[in-house]
Parts: C-alpha cells; sequence; structure tokens
C-alpha cells in the first residue's frame, strides 16, 4: 500500500481493496482519547477497521467543570475532583487494555479558566497523561473532522455544541474550511443577565455575528454534540420514532421549531424519562434548544442531521493516512466483518458479482448497500437458527455504522433478514418498514433472497458460480450454470432459485454446462451454505 498501482484492485469494483490488513492501518486498530469538556469526561477507545470506528470502550464521566465558571473565573471544584479522578480511573483503564499514551485534549472550561494550568499540571503529575489545551478553531476543526469520518465528502455547517462553548465549522469536498468559536454552550448562557429576554438578545446577536464570518451555509447542518443529541431523542419521542439510532437522524427546521414547543411546554423530569435522557442533560436542553431554534433560523440549512461522531472520532481521523480517509466507512467495516466472523472470508465480493445483474438499473448509492450486503451476509451464522434471520435485522438497523442512512439501515435490515427466511409478517420489526417505501421493500426482499440462493453455490470463495441474467421487461430470469457448480444446484438450491423468481414475478429458465465442460476443481471445495 505504498502507492504502487494494485494489480488486483479492478478485481474489487467500485469499492477498493480493503485497506484495514495494511500496515498503516492496524496501527489504528486500538487507539485511546480522552475528551475533556465544560460538561463531561469521557474515554473513548476505538478498535477494529480503522476507517470505521468500533467503539471498544466508552465511558463518560459528569463533572460539569465549566458550571459557575461566569461567576468565578474558575473550575467548578467539585466538577475538578471528579475529573481528576475520572483520569485517574482512565490511566488504569489504558494501562490494562495497552493502549498507553492516551491523546488526552481539553476543550473550552480548562482553556478559559484561571485554574486551568494548575489542573494540567495536576493531571500530568498524578496519571502522567498530558492535557493538550486546544482554542476553539482547533475544537471545530476536530469536530468537523469527525463529521467526514462517518460523511466522506461532504458540504455543510458543523455546530458542535460544548458546555461552554459552541463552535462551527464549514466542510466541502472532504475539506474542512472556515470555522470560528463561540460563548454559545449553555453553561455560559445560563449566566447572561436579563433573564430570557436578555439571553434571546444575547444568542441572535451572536449568531448574526457568526452568520457574517461564515457567509452563506444552506447546504445540510451537522449537529455534533450531547445537548443537541438529547433534543433530537425528544424529537423521536414526540414523533413516535421507530428507530432509535441517532447517527444520521433527520430532522426539518419545521421539526426543530415544534420540539422546541414541546420541550417547553412539558414537565422537564416527565419529558427526559421518555425520552430516556439524563438529568444532568435535561438540565442544559432548555437553554440548547433556544440557540437550535435560532441557529435554524439564521442559516437555513436544506436538512440537518445528528452527527454522534465529534471531535473524539476527530482525533481518530487526524490520525489516518489520506488514502485511508478517503475510503468508504460503511464498505470497510463491512469487509472487515466479513474478515472476522464470515466462515468463507471473501466469498461477499463472488456473491456480489454474481447477484448484480438483477439490479444493473440501480443508482451508485443502492448498489454500495447491496455490496455491504453481500460481505455481511454469512456474519450472523453463529446465531441461533431459530432467531438468526432476527439478528441479521438487529445488526444492521442498530449497529454502530457510518455512511448509513436510517432508511439503508432498514434495508440492509432487510435483505439479510430475507437472506435466512422467505417471510417476514408480524414482526416487532414492522414499525421500521414504514422508513422504506414498498419499491425499496420489494428490492431489498429481491436481495435477501438472491443472497440466500447464491449462498447454496459455495465450493469456494474464487468459485465461477455461473450466471444470473435477468430480463425485466420479459419478466424472465436465467441461471447460467458452471460445471464446477451444477453438482450443488440441488433441490434445496432450486427451491431457493424458485422463491427469488416469485418475489420478481418472472418465469424461470436454467442453462446447464455445455457438453464436456471440464471443473476446473476437484477436491469438493467448501461446504455449501446454509
Amino acid at each position: 500500500m505504498d502507492g504502487t498501482p494494485d494489480p488486483e484492485a479492478h478485481d474489487w469494483g467500485p469499492f477498493g481493496r480493503p485497506l484495514f490488513n495494511d500496515a498503516s492501518s492496524r496501527a489504528l486498530a486500538r487507539v485511546g482519547v480522552v475528551d475533556v469538556g465544560s460538561n463531561s469526561v469521557r474515554l473513548m477507545v476505538f478498535d477494529g477497521a480503522a476507517r470505521s470506528p468500533a467503539y471498544f470502550y466508552n465511558e463518560k464521566i459528569m463533572c460539569a467543570l465549566g458550571a459557575g465558571m461566569s461567576e468565578t473565573g474558575r473550575l467548578n471544584p467539585k466538577g475538578r475532583q471528579r475529573a481528576l479522578a475520572a483520569m485517574r480511573r482512565f490511566r488504569h483503564l489504558a494501562d490494562g487494555m495497552g493502549i498507553s499514551p492516551l491523546t488526552a485534549v481539553a476543550t473550552a472550561a480548562v482553556r478559559e479558566a484561571e485554574d486551568g494550568p494548575d489542573f494540567r499540571a495536576e493531571v500530568e503529575s498524578e496519571t502522567g497523561i498530558r492535557l493538550w489545551v486546544i482554542d476553539g478553531e482547533e475544537e471545530a476543526r476536530l469536530s468537523a473532522q469527525g463529521v467526514l469520518l462517518g460523511w466522506p465528502g461532504s458540504y455543510g455547517l458543523v455546530c458542535d455544541m460544548g458546555g461552554s462553548s459552541m463552535e462551527l465549522a464549514e466542510i466541502a469536498g472532504g475539506r474542512v474550511g472556515r470555522r470560528i468559536t463561540s460563548q454559545l454552550g449553555p453553561l455560559k448562557l445560563s449566566g447572561i443577565k436579563g433573564g430570557k429576554k436578555g439571553r434571546k438578545a444575547f444568542i441572535k446577536d451572536t449568531l448574526a455575528e457568526l452568520s457574517d464570518y461564515m457567509g452563506p451555509q444552506k447546504n445540510r447542518l451537522f449537529l455534533v454534540g450531547g445537548s443537541w443529541r438529547a433534543i433530537a431523542r425528544i424529537d423521536m419521542e414526540r414523533r413516535g420514532y421507530p428507530l432509535h439510532v441517532l447517527h444520521e437522524y433527520r430532522m426539518s427546521a419545521r421539526a426543530i421549531r415544534d420540539t422546541v414547543k414541546y420541550i417547553a411546554a412539558n414537565d422537564p423530569d416527565d419529558l427526559r424519562a421518555r425520552a430516556g435522557v439524563s438529568s444532568s442533560r435535561m438540565a442544559l436542553v432548555p437553554l440548547a434548544a433556544e440557540v437550535l431554534k435560532q441557529v435554524v433560523k439564521t442559516f437555513h440549512p436544506r436538512d440537518i442531521a445528528i452527527s454522534s461522531y465529534g471531535i473524539r472520532e476527530g482525533m481518530l481521523y487526524e490520525q489516518m493516512p489520506q488514502r485511508l480517509r478517503d475510503r468508504d466507512p460503511l464498505i470497510e467495516a463491512c469487509h472487515y466483518a466479513e474478515s472476522k466472523d464470515a466462515r468463507l472470508p471473501g466469498f461477499g465480493k463472488t456473491l456480489y458479482n454474481f447477484i448484480l445483474p438483477l439490479f444493473k438499473s440501480v443508482p451508485e448509492e443502492r448498489k454500495r448497500i447491496i455490496k455491504a450486503a453481500c460481505l455481511l451476509h454469512d456474519v450472523s451464522w453463529r446465531a441461533h437458527p431459530d432467531y438468526r434471520a432476527e439478528d441479521c435485522f438487529d445488526n444492521a438497523t442498530r449497529a454502530n455504522l457510518g455512511g448509513l442512512k436510517h432508511a439503508e439501515r432498514v434495508f440492509l435490515g432487510l435483505a439479510l433478514l430475507h437472506r435466512y427466511t422467505n417471510k417476514r409478517g408480524n414482526t416487532r420489526f414492522d414499525p421500521l418498514l414504514s422508513l422504506i417505501d414498498d419499491q425499496t421493500l420489494q428490492q431489498a426482499e429481491v436481495l435477501g433472497k438472491a443472497m440466500r440462493f447464491g449462498a447454496m453455490l459455495w465450493p469456494h470463495k474464487d468459485a465461477r458460480l455461473g450466471e444470473i441474467r435477468w430480463f425485466p421487461k420479459k419478466k424472465e430470469l436465467e441461471l447460467r450454470l458452471t460445471p464446477e457448480v451444477e453438482p450443488l444446484f440441488g433441490e434445496v438450491a432450486q427451491t431457493r432459485f424458485q422463491s427469488l423468481a416469485g418475489t420478481l414475478g418472472a418465469k424461470t429458465r436454467v442453462i446447464p454446462p455445455a457438453p464436456g465442460a471440464r471443473n476446473p476443481r476437484s477436491d469438493g471445495g467448501a461446504p455449501r451454505a446454509k
């Protein structure tokens, strides 16, 4: 992976050979970062396929270091004690995991407090962890890089709200552009004089200044930070939204307005219990909601997306070589899962090429999800057969995967469900199906049944499975067998082929190998898929 052309790269199609086996990627296989924020202190350990973060360990302590700083100018004394205890614990955990030294950054509270330097010295003296204090623009850059980890090549405005500050950063074509910091964190806003009226004026004036600097930002608004995620949880509860995955959750400007009113109209304790928001976070939500309403009013974004990736993921992104940054996080994660958990790693590529003729007319973004499904088609084989289909659906819809919209999660989950079963009715997943239309639902079923059939023709990972030809106008599904797989086209395989044809509403035609054709493989290959 030194820049020399890979002679086998064309075999992988537009997705490229997976990079997680490359030495520079393996160096990122387990990375520990600490984020000392104004409200929380968090340790996050990433593991696995470096391009798509797998969370090996994640612990957050709500310390409220920035509470009361507007009045005292110093870190909250109790919060400082809790933060120091958390850092001691994190150091011991890192030693046990073999990931020392930790990369640790501190943001607005430590940056602005009179006793910030003393706190840094105390942390280093007692734990050996060097705490890097970053300025607001660097905080904005790292948060934006976290968003790029999940959305390569995205365009839009990243808005990261912490406890004591709010940062904005522009992203375009995979790069971070203009960025700026502000005092619009809820811990700071709680000290603004003049009550709600004074606070509203301060928010409006500050955002006007931010807008003057950032210029028009009418693409997507990416929301980063715990307060935004809490508001998204409340929006989900208000709407009765069926998929409780925050990353890639979308809201409109109208939804934001309605949810801000909903927050104001409901009892905070009752609302946080229904939405699953912690009491410490809920205390900040009304202030954050005031800011969000004005952010949307100021910038008029095309749409609004929640990003679970932020500064910590940005620190991981910082350590990646550019060729790894340029890769698709979903496909890399699926390659990794296949290599780790599938019975026949590498067969996913063969399966993808075999079934692709069924999807010749679909757009490239859908082919990407089809490729992901093929890579994942066998990773749940250890699950009990009675629950394997449900396990596949759960894994796809709830997995911590980047680069995957909610509707795509449901499509992927449904395809993997049909990889193991023909029927799906009356399951606990039924409410999620409302997130995709009937045409997409039918396409997911076709994909699942195609994988279910293709898995029967499994002599070895590089097998020539034959060829599927699909003639949609004639409604004819043709299968051309090779000598290598003809013995595998038994009763069960034939039944699965007919099931696929039934979903397509097609008649079938099976063409056996030409007389005298030789089977290039005689060792029997691997066992057939079940």
